[in-house]
């Protein structure tokens, strides 16, 4: 089976939860969502490449570093729809929305090490927030989807943030 077939009509793709020395979590706000919507690192796969590939990749063309060494995997594919409005105009109008593999990275540079100008720039800022504020934090169509992953990750969140 081909992650083709397990995308379906979504975007296969990796996501990144980047936890820092304190256990906070990167997230960074978009430039082509007005009102500046808030994401962490996520990107779609490109052909033959590994959901972890695809997350190290992503990392380091979407925050311009690759810093970072993996903690863990999902051991779920966590997905969401686009809201309708913006579906005609994301991915081409190809998909739906994106079923992403997320991995839980520890931030091993420093923040001078963050660079939103290194490839094609998404984002135009970004900040560091404790893990439980991100769901309140990123747009809304997306926060279920992000809530599932933290739920997932919460066990080894939680002992991040205790180990500092």
């Amino acid at each position: 089976m081909s992650l083709q077939d397990i995308a379906g009509d979504y975007r296969q793709g990796a996501g990144i939860v980047l936890l820092n020395t304190r256990g906070y979590v990167l997230i960074c706000r978009r430039i082509d969502i007005e009102g500046g919507a808030w994401q962490m690192p996520q990107g779609g796969c490109e052909r033959g490449e590994t959901p972890k590939l695809c997350a190290l990749r992503e990392l380091k063309e979407e925050i311009g570093t690759s810093s970072a060494i993996v903690l863990a995997e999902s051991k779920d594919w966590h997905q969401y729809d686009l809201p309708e409005p913006l579906r005609a105009r994301a991915f081409g109008g190809r998909y739906i929305g994106q079923r992403l593999k997320w991995f839980l990275m520890r931030f091993t540079g420093k923040d001078d090490d963050i660079d939103l100008q290194m490839h094609n720039q998404e984002f135009d800022g970004w900040i560091w927030v404790p893990p439980d504020h991100v769901p309140e934090l990123v747009v809304a169509f997306k926060r279920p989807m992000y809530q599932a992953v933290l739920e997932e990750f919460r066990e080894r969140l939680k002992l991040a943030r205790s180990s500092h």
